[in-house]
């Protein structure tokens, strides 16, 4: 009678683990795959019904079932590949392995991967709040592998400072190595590869009365006659900050720029999150879908830019700020100074364009950043077109019409090895057309 009294508490207590252990698999999880020895994220979206469950890992159908705190599933993409999982959910985290097969790949498997999957952070619940952040290191790569600075919420606002291309911060002290060093990373909690990341731009105050450039040209803006011109050319200049009337004037100017000034206009020329790790870092002079140094002239308040998110947690890196640019960055550099910098971060969830996306006061943005003025001119024309055709519906012949009369392109920057167009449409002209406007 005793003993079958402590077997039925047994049983009792082994069906409630099993239940609680199946209630716990349900949901998101952020999916760390050991990729022959790189670290690399997925997601893993899992429903239940009883002991079935059903899902998706990285946009892979999966179907498995749970026991007690075995999981088993199957995962397979319309190209051939799959991921034959098997793992145990101990503690609030699922480890194991899976077999991967690539559909898509020469050498495609089987492959055997170890794996673990845990809850992504959660954002608090609480009101958005502002955040004081003193930054104490700063990055040269939009790397997924760099600790997070600060974990801030979708609607937390950021103020923080920055440094300049050299490395210089405000009161005139190095700080970092020269090449765009960035501030951050801020880590979003909530923030999975597939979401939109959107960054506002509050505020960008002048915080130091100087800024550096150089009389040099870019290659691209010159021709044989021109670089024969330049030779010798190219030499630091410092530029004067008058913060209070808003003008920059050189320093040292030679005669013919006595008594030139111009009025200042603050702007990131660098903003993007970390790349996936399944691929190397990108420089913080690099551009590319995660953002980077894009330099276009216009991301100063009130701008928001829309950033695909490939991590967790997003990483969120700005720097490089300039008191002022021209179109192009001709000098192969602008007013490089440090800055006070205010942002709000804000998600998007379950919805990504893939590409950055830009967003003025005035106008909608897109940008190519391709290795000619052409490629880049076609990258940031059919960025547009696919962003009016899904967020309005509008055809072909409707976006070649709107094109043909309200299209506005500028050379944003060409100096490296990436030539930066944008494609500027103004929303006033768009009020009265269809649709829901959204990354």
């Amino acid at each position: 009678m005793r003993g079958g009294f402590w077997s039925a508490a047994a049983l009792v207590c082994a069906l409630s683990t099993v239940a609680q252990a199946q209630d716990q698999v349900a949901g998101r999880w952020i999916v760390t795959v050991d990729y022959f020895g790189t670290p690399t994220y997925w997601t893993l979206d899992l429903k239940q019904d009883g002991s079935q469950i059903s899902g998706d890992l990285t946009g892979d159908v999966l179907t498995g079932t749970v026991k007690g705190s075995e999981i088993r599933f199957l995962a397979k993409d319309n190209s051939g590949g799959s991921e034959d999982v098997t793992a145990r959910l101990v503690k609030g985290r699922i480890t194991g392995e899976m077999l991967l097969v690539d559909g898509s790949a020469p050498a495609g498997g089987p492959h055997r991967l170890a794996f673990t999957a845990e809850r992504p952070p959660q954002p608090s619940g609480a009101a958005p709040r502002r955040h004081e952040f003193v930054p104490t290191r700063y990055y040269r790569q939009f790397s997924p592998f760099n600790p997070p600075a600060l974990h801030v919420n979708p609607g937390d606002t950021i103020h923080t400072t920055t440094i300049d291309a050299a490395g210089i911060d405000w009161q005139g002290i190095r700080r970092a190595a020269p090449g765009n060093p960035q501030t951050g990373p801020f880590y979003v909690d909530g923030a999975m590869p597939g979401d939109t990341l959107v960054v506002r731009i509050r505020k960008l105050r002048l915080n130091r009365d100087t800024a550096i450039s150089s009389s040099g040209m870019t290659e691209r803006g010159q021709d044989a006659r021109t670089a024969v011109r330049m030779a010798g050319a190219g030499k630091p200049v410092t530029w004067r900050l008058d913060r209070e009337k808003g003008v920059a004037t050189p320093d040292a100017p030679s005669d013919a720029l006595r008594g030139f000034e111009v009025p200042v206009k603050p702007m990131l020329g660098g903003i993007g999150v970390a790349v996936n790790p399944r691929g190397a870092a990108p420089g913080s002079g690099d551009v590319g879908s995660f953002g980077g140094n894009m330099d276009f002239n216009e991301m100063g308040e009130g701008t928001t830019v829309y950033l695909p998110v490939a991590v967790p947690g997003a990483l969120l890196y700005f720097g490089d700020a300039h008191a002022l640019q021209g179109d192009g960055e001709t000098t192969g550099d602008a007013l490089e100074t440090s800055m006070d910098v205010e942002v709000e971060v804000d998600l998007i969830r379950g919805k990504s364009a893939g590409r950055v996306r830009i967003e003025t006061p005035t106008h909608l943005v897109a940008i190519g950043m391709e290795g000619s003025l052409d490629a880049s001119f076609r990258a940031a024309s059919s960025s547009m077109f696919a962003w009016l055709a899904a967020d309005y519906g509008l055809t072909p012949a409707d976006i070649a019409q709107i094109y043909g009369t309200i299209a506005e392109y500028r050379v944003s920057a060409v100096p490296g090895a990436a030539a930066g167009m944008v494609l500027k449409i103004p929303k006033a002209r768009l009020v009265t057309l269809p649709g829901v406007r959204k990354p």
